[in-house]
This record gives structure tokens, C-alpha cells and sequence, in this order.
């Protein structure tokens, strides 16, 4: 991690330009133009029930909303967590040129330990990374996606998915830059 990579939630806050390709096993490349933004979410913490083990979050995560109260987790250290919504809107252009409408929510949140925890908007656990080694994981049925998130060149900064499985098998690169 450099000096200017990002520590908190603070440092995603705000508005961010976003381009996005989706590049397919055959060669078909998508395209997303738009922008995201992390907004504070107002009298809500979400508050993870998690094990933790050198830092990394166990695999039996529970969340749960809570409303400004602290929460002991496994070694007994009071822990509260602020959230940020991710909301992303914008337009995907397919191969043959055909444009159209795309978004997509998400909830970052930073545990006690400092690792970034990704919820889908429905509040299902999604990933964990850290700044310094910002790599995860997440099984979705048969599909394996696996993300490396880049803070190199930091306030611009990029995450690469690979995604594979019977029915998916695509890399997509965003890249994030100041609005």
C-alpha cells in the first residue's frame, strides 16, 4: 500500500467517473460510460458477527442492521461501523452498437480490523479486501468471480474481475478518476 492509497470509507466518498469493459471469452467487448458515487448511508451501521483470523473475515459472516449501537465481536472489542452506498448509473454499449440504460448498488462498510467489506444492496455478504492486498473472492453458484482492486495510481484506481463458470467466462476492468 503507498502513502496514497486509501485507509477509510472517507477516501471512496463522493463522485467518481467510471469506465468500465467487459471483455467475453469470444472476443465480444462491452463498454460502460457513467459514474458512481459513495453517499454516507444516514442512521444506519451495518455491524458484522464476524470470526476473525489474521485479519481476514471466516466464511460464516453474519450482518445485521443495527441503529448506532456497538457491538462486541469474538475478542471482545467494541467495533461500530459506518456504511456508504454505491450507486452506479450510466450506459453499456454492446458489440453491435446497441446502447442501453445500466446500474448497479452496492454497501461498502470498514470492519474494525480495516478490511473493506462489500454487501450487495439486498445487505448479502458480496467480498472483504484491504487496501494492502486488495484481492477477493466470491462463488455465485457454479461461477467463480475473483477481483484485484488497483490503488497504484491512487486517486485513480481500477478493479479487474475475472469471472468464469458454465455459463460465464469474461474479464471486466473499471477504472475510477474524480468527478
Amino acid at each position: 500500500m503507498t502513502v496514497n492509497s486509501p485507509h477509510t470509507l472517507d477516501d471512496f466518498a463522493g463522485r467518481w467517473t467510471l469506465s468500465r469493459k467487459i471483455i467475453q471469452r469470444n472476443g465480444d467487448v462491452f463498454t460502460f460510460s457513467g459514474e458512481a458515487e459513495f453517499s454516507w448511508l444516514e442512521g444506519k451501521s451495518y455491524v458484522g458477527e464476524s470470526y476473525v483470523d489474521n485479519g481476514h473475515i471466516g466464511k460464516d459472516d453474519i450482518v445485521k442492521k443495527h441503529k448506532g449501537k456497538k457491538h462486541k465481536d469474538n475478542v471482545g472489542a467494541k467495533k461500530e461501523m459506518c456504511s456508504l452506498a454505491y450507486n452506479e448509473k450510466g450506459e453499456v454499449t454492446a458489440p453491435n452498437g446497441s446502447v442501453m440504460p445500466a446500474e448497479r448498488r452496492y454497501i461498502w462498510q470498514q470492519l474494525q480490523t480495516g478490511l473493506l467489506e462489500v454487501l450487495f444492496d439486498d445487505e448479502r455478504h458480496f467480498h472483504t479486501f484491504s487496501a494492502s492486498n486488495p484481492n477477493a473472492e466470491h462463488l455465485c453458484g457454479d461461477d467463480n468471480y475473483v477481483v484485484r482492486y488497483d490503488f497504484t495510481k491512487w486517486p485513480v484506481w481500477r478493479s479487474t474481475w475475472q469471472v468464469k463458470g458454465p455459463r460465464k467466462d469474461y474479464t471486466m476492468v473499471s477504472e475510477y478518476s474524480p468527478a
